[in-house]
């Protein structure tokens, strides 16, 4: 049994990556087509384009869409085998179907795997440069143009901004107020707050503090003070695709940092957290109901079967998109929505695995 697991591992990963390879070379195509324009129109230098930018694309569709090519894959090689009859071959010497998924699982285990080291720490730090490249060569320049902002910087703690400069990292009319119920318990204002980025610090220029407790209000001003705020100029630049950014400790520490604000947006995160766990099952899962609905010899050829895997990965993939639009919503648990897709596929599975003639 070991050489025909060897030749079914062999094969099916082999499969994978002319799959992998067809599929992104042809989204390259077409991205390079929509962009040319903006990258003749802002000069950027070629080596970029294809170091910085196409070099890190790559691997980003191919994490984006593996389970699609995942299930492609496994329906396009097993459809092959049991047009010659293989896999009736092999029945018929007493392996079970249970045995043969068994190599097929294994493939699956070390592209799942693979996939989880990948979106965790090697892809955000593709992304970070990707991202910045399209921030400079494909995106408008961005500027914060937001007036009168009011951000939830802790529990019970709320800041306002008049206006912020993301090129001085200058706001102007600078109020911070800690609010416990409905009661006013200090009110921190400043002309102007300016970053200083070597001591890691904000200075409010004219200020003043004004505290109120059971004995009465106390009031302090002065010209300028340094002070650490759960606040910094990341907040006020361009969010473009953060979340792809972070490396798996970095998302969890970001979601810990809206958490503590208590502040919006926090589905966002919670999403690319969970589909980063989800992804290598539904690579699993996809790659058992390849297997199943492609081991039988069908009288309408290969091209039926492969055409059918196509239709059943989309829908997946058109599940996942929705279950994930109505976890940004907020409108049912996040973690559910999620894995709801591979829930439900794995139901689907097993059913077919259950009454589907082999």
């Amino acid at each position: 049994m070991k050489i025909l697991d060897r030749y079914l591992i062999k094969n099916f990963l082999i499969t994978y990556v002319f799959v992998a390879f067809v599929i992104v070379l042809i989204i390259c195509m077409i991205d390079y087509t929509e962009k040319v324009d903006d990258f003749l129109d802002k000069k950027a230098p070629l080596n970029e384009i294809i170091i910085d930018y196409y070099f890190n694309l790559i691997p980003y569709w191919i994490n984006y869409i593996s389970p699609l090519m995942v299930f492609i894959a496994t329906v396009f090689f097993t459809s092959r085998i049991a047009a010659r009859t293989e896999i009736i071959a092999m029945l018929s010497s007493g392996i079970s179907f249970g045995r043969m998924l068994l190599p097929y699982m294994v493939g699956a285990t070390v592209l799942g795997f693979l996939t989880f080291i990948q979106v965790g720490w090697i892809l955000p730090k593709a992304n970070k440069v990707r991202n910045s490249f399209e921030k400079t060569y494909v995106k408008q320049e961005f500027y914060f143009s937001g007036h009168n902002v009011h951000i939830t910087i802790a529990p019970d703690v709320y800041a306002y901004l008049e206006s912020y400069n993301t090129m001085t990292k200058t706001g102007n009319k600078f109020t911070m107020e800690t609010i416990k119920g409905n009661v006013l318990l200090q009110k921190f204002y400043a002309d102007k707050i300016v970053w200083q980025p070597k001591k890691g610090k904000w200075t409010l220029q004219n200020y003043q503090v004004r505290t109120l407790d059971s004995l009465g209000e106390k009031l302090r001003a002065g010209a300028e003070i340094d002070t650490t705020i759960n606040l910094s100029p990341k907040d006020f630049e361009s969010d473009y695709n953060l979340f792809e950014t972070f490396t798996l400790p970095e998302l969890n520490a970001y979601i810990d940092l809206l958490k503590s604000r208590g502040a919006d947006g926090l589905e966002v995160y919670l999403i690319e957290k969970y589909i980063r766990f989800t992804q290598p099952f539904a690579i699993l899962i996809l790659t058992a109901i390849g297997v199943i609905v492609s081991a039988r010899k069908s009288r309408r050829g290969v091209g039926w079967q492969i055409a059918l895997g196509f239709m059943l990965a989309f829908i997946y993939i058109l599940f996942f998109l929705l279950s994930k639009g109505v976890a940004e919503a907020g409108t049912i648990n996040t973690l559910f929505a999620v894995w709801l897709p591979n829930i439900v596929f794995s139901c689907i599975g097993l059913i077919l695995y259950k009454t589907l003639p082999r």
